[in-house]
């Protein structure tokens, strides 16, 4: 037996270790679903016997060892990590490793993903999501499907990808969304990506006036909209009118108050163009007629008829179009930062309204992933569930050529790989620490101990 199939096989009688997924749900964080899943697992009977093993393991190790885990309450909690984070406003497939199934996450960073996401055009915010600030609103009215299928194209195979403002990037040490709230100047340009899409189609196209998603209320702060501004002058985008005039015009003029203006200025040309026609005699009688209707305490229905047969009465204006994509994409690519970019490649904005990632690997919606309500059920309905689903992996179901997180590597590799890139395992004392490692990662939303992926 291979130094790998030992690695996996299930010992020491029922114990159960290895690798499954969970669709998690909108409005909580990654973190968050590792210990509602912990919180399962503890009591069960399905993991009492890894529970009791690693408290013999305990046992057995010298003082100098055990002091160094007096912190981690080891033995009373099931080891559980996850392989990629989602949004908290994200859904889908959440793939965990149960005891030593967590040092094998390192390879799901590395696996093609699939998502589904709806782009949401008109304005966009700092989070390059809805649940945002608002940076910067834009006119929609010109974008239409056959621009954003046309627009797509430069967004398939490899290229360069600009990171979200807000995310795990630093400068000189420090996270962006700081310079943000401090505005302060950042020190230099943000660099681009090497990302890949394998594929991107548009699945489906929703006016304005056909769905429910909505732009934001908030507005980012001045220091906010300052950042956005100096980072998207760097790279071409989304140039505010305030920018052709001096810096401290710059400061003063807010972005979103120029674009009124220029709406404003727009009507008033329109206004000039209309010409009034001079009044018939025949209008004159209609007009006498319509009244003395409305003077005798007549509705004048026929008059209003009229004026609403003629198109004149102004109707109300459509929101925002929207529009579904799915796509396939490998390690590192911001879906956020794709929506951003198309935005402004149809001459608008745009955010990230929903998104579902569908596939991660092997791990697919509808096929092999646990359904979160599952875990509310009990363990008479989740344990057989997880318990298939890993012994499964640990059979090698995970065995696909165009997938496989680790087999294309050797074990030594793995091992090594995993040094380098820490894995977020959720331990009783390591839980406050991801939990920080959450709020930097959305520090625009300081309200929400959430995880932004890399992915998402």
């Amino acid at each position: 037996m291979s130094a790998k199939k030992l690695f996996w096989r299930m010992t020491q009688g029922n114990i159960l270790e290895g690798v499954f997924a969970i669709n998690k749900p909108t409005g909580i964080s990654s973190a968050q679903a590792l210990r509602d899943i912990q919180k399962q697992f503890n009591p069960s009977e399905l993991f009492a016997p890894w529970l009791a093993a690693e408290k013999a393991k305990i046992a057995r190790e010298n003082h100098n060892q055990r002091q160094r885990r007096k912190q981690i309450k080891k033995g009373n909690e099931v080891k559980i990590g996850h392989g990629g984070t989602l949004d908290p406003l994200a859904t889908g497939v959440l793939i965990c490793g149960v005891g030593k199934g967590t040092k094998e996450l390192q390879g799901f960073l590395e696996c093609t993903k699939t998502y589904e996401a709806v782009i949401l055009f008109g304005a966009a915010t700092d989070t390059y999501d809805r649940v945002g600030k608002v940076l910067k609103r834009a006119p929609y009215e010109h974008v239409t499907q056959e621009m954003v299928e046309e627009n797509l194209k430069q967004f398939r195979g490899k290229f360069m990808q600009l990171p979200p403002l807000y995310s795990a990037l630093k400068m000189n040490g420090k996270p962006l969304y700081e310079y943000a709230r401090e505005g302060k100047e950042i020190p230099r340009e943000i660099e681009r990506r090497p990302v890949e899409v394998l594929e991107l189609e548009l699945v489906e196209w929703m006016e304005g006036d056909t769905h429910e998603h909505k732009i934001p209320s908030e507005k980012a702060a001045r220091a906010e909209i300052n950042v956005a501004r100096k980072v998207w002058k760097q790279v071409g985008q989304f140039k505010f009118e305030s920018d052709k005039d001096t810096e401290a015009e710059d400061q003063d003029k807010d972005p979103l108050e120029e674009f009124n203006e220029k709406k404003r200025k727009m009507g008033e040309d329109q206004d000039d163009l209309v010409v009034e026609r001079p009044v018939t005699k025949k209008g004159k009688e209609l007009k006498s007629e319509t009244e003395e209707a409305t003077m005798s305490g007549g509705l004048a229905e026929d008059a209003e008829d009229a004026e609403a047969s003629t198109g004149e009465a102004t109707p109300p204006q459509k929101g925002p179009p929207a529009a579904r994509l799915r796509m396939t994409v490998t390690s590192g690519f911001y879906v956020r930062s794709l929506c951003h970019d198309l935005g402004a490649a149809v001459k608008s904005s745009a955010l990230m309204a929903e998104l579902v990632r569908t596939r991660q690997g092997k791990f697919e919606l509808g096929s092999n992933v646990l359904e979160y309500e599952d875990l509310e059920k009990g363990e008479k309905v989740w344990g057989s569930k997880v318990e298939e689903m890993i012994k499964d992996w640990n059979q090698g179901s995970r065995s696909a050529p165009i997938d496989e997180p680790a087999a294309v590597k050797k074990e030594a590799e793995v091992e090594v790989e995993a040094k380098k890139e820490q894995i977020e395992v959720q331990e009783p004392a390591s839980a406050k620490a991801e939990d920080e490692e959450s709020k930097k990662e959305i520090a625009a939303k300081p309200e929400e101990p959430a995880v932004v992926a890399g992915t998402a």
